[in-house]
């Protein structure tokens, strides 16, 4: 199913939406479509719209502040682009650089995503004691980089410019 971000008033990121949704708040009229996928389109009888990408919500809402992005097995696969980070094939595993039973958290700055075989050759050790380079370092994504994240890179073609991540 299609996801499509909801933008605040404002023009923030909110979240993500199964498309059902995005159309009904469109039909709705708490949202107008502010880009939509080309030349497809949702009909009925009475309706004919089309297909949000991304909607904005007529009236602000207000959102309590989250200075982190809340840590997921999912959140750490979509923010590597399920790549692993030891050798940049399919990522299915998430991994921890130092591992748990050595004190190492689930936290962004900790976590990886990993192919199934990397992970096993690393088992309960550092990369550098299994003799292994990390490709790209972790970081932690911002709570509306992590919205945008979500979307996937197959959402982003055609998306408008003003809401590229930051590079």
């Amino acid at each position: 199913m299609r996801e499509t971000l909801v933008l605040n008033a404002s023009f923030e990121p909110l979240a993500t939406v199964a498309l059902r949704r995005a159309v009904v708040l469109v039909l709705q009229d708490k949202a107008v479509v502010e880009h939509a996928h080309p030349g497809l389109r949702v009909r009925a009888a009475d309706v004919d719209l089309p297909v949000p990408r991304v909607i904005r919500l007529c009236r602000y809402v207000r959102v309590p502040f989250r200075q982190r992005a809340p840590w997921s097995r999912r959140g750490v696969l979509v923010r590597d682009q399920h790549r692993c980070a030891y050798c940049g094939r399919r990522a299915t595993t998430v991994d921890h650089v130092v591992p748990r039973s050595r004190g190492g958290g689930d936290t962004w700055l900790n976590t990886v995503a990993s192919c199934a075989e990397d992970n096993h050759r690393k088992a309960d050790r550092t990369p550098e004691q299994a003799g292994m380079r990390v490709l790209k370092a972790p970081f932690e994504p911002t709570p509306s980089d992590a919205l945008l994240l979500a979307l996937g890179a197959a959402e982003w073609d055609g998306l408008p410019e003003w809401l590229a991540l930051p590079a």
